[in-house]
């Protein structure tokens, strides 16, 4: 791979990661748990491991965007997250921050290419 390639895909890697956040929320309109969350980010080519996946879950927990519980009805408990109505709230706020910047970035990109 050549350091073009390599600089790439290390670039790729942080713009992705600050869209994980808007990713969680927006999914977690309806409950999860973690594991099949990160499946779904991954199928859906947010990619994201479970070492940032889990403390990113707990960090929304604690600032008051997500909610969580326990269900221990299957032979292995699970916690399940959902988005609270804060969460709720921050998510269409970023949605909407998402769209502007999606549009000034194919502006700017239209007017340099």
């Amino acid at each position: 791979m050549s350091s073009v390639e390599e600089l790439t895909l290390a670039q790729a890697h942080e713009l992705r990661r600050g869209t994980v956040v808007l990713a969680c929320l927006a999914l977690l309109r309806e409950p999860s748990y973690g594991y099949a969350l990160l499946e779904t980010l991954n199928g859906a080519g947010v990619t994201v491991d479970g070492n940032t996946l889990y403390p990113l879950l707990r960090r929304l927990e604690k600032q008051g965007l997500l909610t969580s519980e326990w269900n221990t009805d299957e032979s292995r408990p699970r916690k399940f997250y959902r988005v609270s109505p804060d969460g709720s709230l921050v998510l269409t706020g970023l949605v909407r921050e998402w769209q502007d910047l999606a549009a000034s970035i194919s502006r700017l990109t239209k007017e340099n290419g």
